[in-house]
């Protein structure tokens, strides 16, 4: 009768460790299952000036979200985005940047917008680790080597940017007489110089310049100060609503050189601001025409950005967050066994070549940008900027 309690009591025991077992490895496989959170913060500008900049930006960031989530590109990892307005002022992007590292804690910054907040934002980042993935900028300083270990860039250099702008120029027009218009900080100062140097390789130097200081659109002493030296072209390194005022204000007073605009001051949002008017205005770009049937990345993005905002119009700003947000996703992707940010910024160290929807991003131990690419728009009669190959007045190829 012992025999018999103890054999049952030998039983029992270990039909409860079998079933602990079970439960226990149950638990260990849904734990090891359940997808790791990846939450990217972005403090920029959506409100101010360059407000529309920050919105669609942020819109793409989270069309490549969504489509990743739906379509579990990392099926071991859910993206999520937080992000904060900082109305493109250094004092607020700090704050916001520390409170995304601290607070939300974040996995990497992505999409800052513009030079001066991420001058701001880059040593915050820097301190705690965090990638800071691209930055809506061609700054050169976050090309340089004290940026390199953290900063990820996406897109061309403004020097780029500027150089394709002055080439054009001299090549096809044979345009020397060049005046510039910049905003009155760390961005427009540096922009500049830039233009001075595209400008020295021709033995040439701008003819007039003019500033404005930044959130404001107070251009015209500016306009006229240019305009006294009747240049043919005026660059222009600001953002897109004192950028469309000078532009207008310059056509009320007779004065109607060519103007160009970096890529930063946003197609859609300087068309919007300069409404109907016959001006001859173009503008570089970092992408290929999102409008692309023969691109699947702009393929992908317009289905992305119906889904995520239906009705909402396409444009280069939000093809570049989308772009951005699909090159980020893709570094998770190659750390899916380890999904930490040492190793996303791994992935940019190189030499590597990322291929997002058939467009080629390559990074290198001294490169940390992904694309040199460059490409000229103009703006058309029906208010849309489209593809060009040349800068004569009114004509587009």
């Amino acid at each position: 009768m012992i025999l018999m309690h103890g054999f049952h009591a030998i039983k029992i025991l270990v039909i409860l460790m079998v079933t602990f077992t079970l439960v226990s490895g149950d638990t260990i496989r849904a734990q090891t299952e359940r997808p790791t959170i990846v939450r990217f913060g972005q403090s920029a500008a959506f409100t101010g000036p360059a407000g529309e900049i920050g919105k669609e930006f942020r819109l793409g960031i989270e069309a490549a979200i969504l489509e990743a989530n739906t379509k579990k590109t990392v099926p071991r990892a859910r993206f999520s985005l937080v992000y904060y307005d900082d109305g493109y002022e250094p004092d607020r992007a700090i704050q916001n940047t520390r409170r995304l590292i601290q607070d939300n804690k974040v996995f990497a910054l992505i999409g800052g917008v513009g030079t001066p907040t991420s001058r701001a934002a880059l040593p915050i980042a820097v301190e705690a680790n965090v990638p800071f993935i691209a930055p809506f900028t061609g700054a050169d300083f976050l090309r340089q080597a004290g940026a390199a270990r953290h900063a990820v860039n996406f897109r061309a250099s403004y020097r780029q940017e500027i150089n394709e702008m002055v080439d054009r120029m001299f090549d096809e027009r044979l345009i020397s007489r060049i005046g510039v218009l910049y905003q009155n900080d760390s961005f427009g100062k540096t922009g500049f110089e830039d233009v001075k140097a595209s400008l020295s390789r021709y033995g040439l130097a701008p003819v007039a310049s003019g500033s404005y200081e930044r959130n404001t659109t107070a251009v015209k002493t500016a306009v006229i100060d240019i305009s006294l030296a009747e240049p043919e072209a005026v660059i222009v390194i600001g953002a897109y609503k004192p950028a469309a005022a000078a532009i207008k204000w310059s056509h009320e007073i007779g004065f109607d050189p060519l103007f160009f605009n970096i890529s930063f001051i946003g197609s859609q949002a300087l068309q919007r601001e300069l409404g109907k008017g016959d001006y001859d205005v173009f503008m570089t770009q970092i992408l290929p025409d999102y409008r692309s049937d023969d691109l699947q990345l702009a393929k992908d993005y317009r289905q992305s950005l119906e889904e995520v905002w239906p009705g909402s119009i396409p444009n280069y700003v939000s093809f570049e967050g989308y772009a951005a947000g699909r090159m980020a996703i893709a570094a998770v992707a190659r750390c899916e066994d380890n999904i930490q940010p040492a190793c996303v910024l791994k992935q940019f160290s190189g030499p590597t070549i990322f291929d997002i929807g058939g467009l080629e991003l390559s990074f290198g131990p001294d490169d940390n940008q992904g694309s040199d690419r460059v490409y000229l728009t103009v703006l058309d009669p029906n208010g849309e900027f489209m593809p060009t190959n040349t800068v004569a007045k009114g004509q587009m190829q």
